[in-house]
């Protein structure tokens, strides 16, 4: 069982609204909106917690992804939509330069002929916009919207791996998802709140120079090097928050599988004939208002990436007779994940509050399941954040974040199967990013 556990959140706290009369500041806020929106759609990223993001919004990614039973900003509804009543009316609008830095190492190939080190160098650097807005509708409800990539996945091997294919073209995938979550919070009363969104997903998804695996799969034509195709689909986000004591918050979240439409132009390489759901996750949280400027938060969440056949089902499955694409066919060989989130915010003055952070979750890649994680190597297990944020004297409130995911490697001893000609697949990666954002009270 996971669990987000925050503290509890204080009121809400964005420097005063834009001032009536500002037509111009407001034209401005509703250009900001589009172009976020039309970057959130076209781009990609590489996730942290697997392929998940470790946290949604700034000021969260800030304290360690937390956010369950202490919200910050309007991307609350990513995390737990009961937390956007705290919110009043107000929006914000961010972006982050993600740069993840991804290897693999194959040795003992017959005859060496894959044996090398590959860098996945093709792309290391992405943009990664997120955007939310609420509404209170009256004192005890508000509706508010959510938007931001979920998770991803990237790799590009210039050049090739043999083990892949064997014509020198480049190797690697690219897997984007967006979240667009509309929220209804409401106030039970003064203490506890709850709230619903419905997530509303898109998934983008194109493999190249995977034709060694041809013989392996149910739909040869299906496999590999069919450009970009698209997934969408609906799941449910559920919370609830509860000021148990004058200093002490809990929440619990929840969501639901999100059931996709399948990847069609590459049914012959996922599960299910191109299904890729999306899996849920739950999480508690709880958050301290340790002194009246420093409040710690700790959250547990799990997510379970086994539930889903194409990202947890072994590559034993292909061994065992089910080729890729096929109904019970192998996947990348993921274990579900426990992520243990712990962050503090201190208001060291009226304009600046800063914020650390620690997320930790264990990959989710078993030493077996490597060679097919060359193109998925979610191996980073911990992360130190840093953040702030100051209040201008126009109404805005503008936030920076730092995060770095120190380097893990995951060793593979005869992880290519004998099938593939045998051998070892060891892969490693380390992250940083770059985040900056912008709220305004409405």
């Amino acid at each position: 069982l996971g669990a987000n556990i925050i503290f509890m959140p204080k009121p809400h706290s964005i420097a005063p609204g834009i001032a009536s009369g500002g037509k111009q500041k407001m034209q401005f806020k509703k250009q900001l909106l589009a172009v976020a929106i039309t970057s959130l759609v076209s781009s990609s990223a590489w996730a942290t917690n697997g392929y998940a993001p470790h946290g949604v919004g700034q000021k969260s990614k800030g304290m360690g992804g937390v956010g369950v039973a202490y919200t910050q900003d309007t991307l609350a509804g990513g995390i737990n939509p009961a937390g956007m009543v705290h919110q009043g009316n107000s929006m914000d609008l961010g972006i982050e330069l993600f740069r993840p830095i991804r290897k693999t190492t194959i040795s003992g190939t017959p005859g060496g002929f894959s044996d090398g080190t590959f860098d996945s160098d093709g792309k290391r650097h992405f943009l990664v916009p997120e955007f939310g807005y609420n509404h209170m509708i009256n004192n005890d409800m508000s509706f508010g919207v959510s938007v931001f990539g979920t998770g991803g996945m990237n790799t590009t091997y210039k050049g090739g791996i043999p083990l892949f294919n064997g014509t020198g073209s480049n190797v690697g995938i690219d897997l984007a998802q967006l979240f667009v979550v509309p929220t209804l919070a409401y106030k039970i009363n003064e203490n506890h709140s709850v709230g619903i969104g419905l997530n509303l997903a898109a998934q983008r998804f194109q493999a190249s120079g995977l034709a060694n695996f041809a013989g392996s799969s149910s739909d040869a034509a299906h496999l590999t090097d069919n450009g970009k195709d698209y997934s969408y689909g609906v799941g449910l986000r559920l919370g609830w928050m509860g000021k148990v004591s004058d200093t002490v918050t809990l929440g619990a979240t929840y969501q639901t599988k999100t059931r996709m439409s399948e990847f069609d132009d590459y049914a012959g390489l996922f599960a299910e004939q191109g299904d890729f759901d999306i899996p849920e996750n739950y999480a508690l949280g709880i958050a301290l208002q340790a002194t009246p400027k420093l409040t710690v938060a700790f959250d547990i969440m799990r997510i379970n990436y086994s539930g889903v056949n194409s990202v947890g089902n072994p590559l034993a499955n292909l061994l065992s007779g089910n080729p890729l694409g096929s109904s019970n066919g192998p996947g990348f060989g993921w274990e579900d994940q426990t992520n243990y989130k712990l962050g503090i915010a201190y208001d060291y003055s009226d304009k600046l509050t800063l914020r650390a952070g620690w997320n930790h979750g264990d990959a989710p890649i078993p030493n077996s399941q490597t060679m097919f994680n060359i193109l998925a190597p979610a191996t980073v297990e911990d992360h130190l954040t840093l953040g702030a944020s100051w209040k201008l004297d126009d109404g805005m409130e503008v936030t920076a974040t730092y995060m770095h995911a120190f380097e893990n490697k995951i060793t593979g001893p005869g992880s290519v199967p004998a099938g593939f000609g045998g051998g070892n697949a060891d892969i490693q990666m380390y992250q940083d990013s770059f985040g900056v954002g912008f709220s305004w009270d409405m």
